[in-house]
C-alpha cells in the first residue's frame, strides 16, 4: 500500500510520524472519511469543507491547498490502483512541547490513506442491528460539529454494539435524547416526515446527512430536525442511519426490538444511489 505522508508518497511501512506527535498523545488532529467510487471521490467538495471549518475553528494549518489535495488523492488512487476505496485524510497539529498547550506545534502531519471499502449492494442492502449505547455524549458541544482524532466515546460504543451481536451503537446526549450513532447519524420516519436530531442536541453534521436533507427537500418529503428518546424511537413508523462508508442503512431492530420499516427510506436511499452513480460519471 502507498500512503501519502506530508507531500510524498511512500510505502505504508515506511510512514512514520513521531510518537510525539500530538494526535498520538492528544488526539489533537482531525480526520475525513470520503468514500471513493469508480475512481472519484464522492462528495468531495463537502468532506473538504468539513476538514477546513475544522482547522480554522481548532487553529490548525492545512499544510496543502484544496487543489494540491485532490490532485494527491487522485493520484494516491492510482498508484494503489483501488478504484473503490474509502480515503481517510488524517490532520495532526504534529509535535510541540509536552502538555495540553498547543503553543509550539506549528508544523502540521497531515496523512492520506486508502483502505478497503465495503461490498455496496444497492438492490437489497441488509438492514442492521442497533443497539443503545452506555456512553454519553454532551449536549451543545461545539467539538461534535467536526470530525476530531478524540473518539473514545464512539469506540466503546462501537465496542459495546459488536459484544452485544448488533452493527451499530446509537449514543444519547447528557439530556437524555439520541442524537447519532458511533460513526453514522440518525434519521427516523413519523408518517411522511422524516426525522433527525438537531446539530445542538450535540451531533456531527455527516456529510452524507447534508446529502440526504438534500434529497428530501428535493422530494418534497417534509423533514423535521427535533429530539427523541430512546423509548419513543423504538415507536417510530421506521428508522435508518447514514455514513459515508455505507450511505443509507436501514435499521431492523434497536435493543433487540423489531422495528417498523417504512417505504420512504427505501424512497430515500434510491435518490441517494442515483446521486452517488451521477457524480463519479
Amino acid at each position: 500500500m502507498i500512503v501519502f505522508l506530508n507531500g510524498k508518497f511512500v510505502p505504508e511501512e515506511r510512514a512514520v510520524v513521531s510518537i510525539f506527535d500530538r494526535a498520538f498523545l492528544l488526539g489533537d488532529g482531525l480526520f475525513e472519511t470520503i468514500l471513493i467510487f469508480n475512481g472519484k471521490p464522492f462528495c468531495w467538495q463537502e468532506h473538504l469543507k468539513r476538514l477546513q471549518c475544522g482547522t480554522k475553528f481548532l487553529k490548525i494549518k492545512l499544510p496543502f491547498m484544496p487543489k494540491q489535495l485532490r490532485d494527491a488523492a487522485d493520484k494516491l488512487i492510482a498508484k494503489n490502483k483501488m478504484s473503490n476505496a474509502l480515503l481517510r485524510i488524517v490532520l495532526s497539529r504534529g509535535v510541540g512541547q509536552r502538555g495540553y498547550l498547543p503553543k509550539g506545534a506549528n508544523q502540521p502531519t497531515l496523512v492520506m490513506s486508502l483502505h478497503r471499502a465495503p461490498e455496496l449492494n444497492f438492490k437489497n442492502p441488509p438492514p442492521w442491528k442497533l443497539i443503545t449505547s452506555s456512553f454519553r455524549l454532551p449536549a451543545n458541544e461545539p467539538l461534535a460539529q467536526f470530525k476530531t482524532c478524540n473518539k473514545l466515546s464512539q469506540i466503546m460504543a462501537r465496542a459495546e454494539a459488536d459484544a452485544a451481536g448488533a452493527d451499530e451503537a446509537l449514543l444519547l446526549n447528557t439530556d437524555g435524547f439520541v442524537v447519532e450513532g458511533a460513526s453514522s447519524n440518525l434519521f427516523w420516519i413519523e408518517g411522511k416526515t422524516v426525522c433527525t436530531p438537531p446539530l445542538a442536541a450535540g451531533i456531527l453534521a455527516g456529510v452524507t446527512r447534508g446529502t440526504i436533507l438534500k434529497i428530501c427537500r428535493r422530494l418534497k418529503i417534509p423533514i423535521r430536525e427535533k429530539n427523541v428518546q430512546p423509548k419513543d424511537l423504538a415507536r417510530k413508523d421506521g428508522a435508518f442511519v447514514s455514513l459515508s462508508s455505507f450511505g443509507i442503512v436501514e435499521a431492523k431492530s434497536l435493543n433487540r426490538k423489531i422495528l417498523k420499516r417504512s417505504p420512504l427510506t427505501k424512497q430515500i436511499a434510491r435518490a441517494y444511489n442515483e446521486i452517488l452513480t451521477q457524480e463519479i460519471e
